[in-house]
């Protein structure tokens, strides 16, 4: 059974880098062909896909998100992260992490979830 749990700090200062990690169990962030991917939902608002990291180590972002976020990954533990540069308080979420595959071109399904952290970036 493949489970994933984020990490990390649940308060962020304006202006810093948020930095959170996932950590998979039961798999491996290098296995084909899975997609590894970060979500998040600020308070009621919808679902916002963020990017992700592949099973071969290549990345993929959000246009919208894309000059501020890097998702790197450590093979070794089984861990993938999210860094989100330059905050503000509209940062402020749930972030998931989740393993993604491509059903068909196009077509993409966000199938196991983490359960989600809270991030609150300080005003």
């Amino acid at each position: 059974q493949v489970q994933l749990q984020e990490s990390g700090p649940g308060l962020v200062k304006p202006s810093q880098t948020l930095s959170l990690t996932c950590t998979v169990s039961g798999g491996s962030v290098t296995t084909s062909y899975y997609y590894w991917s970060w979500i998040r939902q600020p308070p009621e608002k919808g679902l916002e896909w963020m990017g992700a990291i592949a099973y071969s180590g290549s990345t993929y972002y959000s246009p919208s998100l894309k000059s501020r976020t890097s998702i790197s990954r450590d093979t070794s533990k089984n861990q993938f992260t999210l860094q989100l540069s330059s905050v503000t308080p509209e940062d402020t979420a749930v972030y998931y992490c989740a393993r993604e595959v491509v059903v068909v071109p196009t077509t993409y399904n966000l199938e196991i979830w983490g359960q989600g952290t809270l991030v609150t970036v300080l005003s």
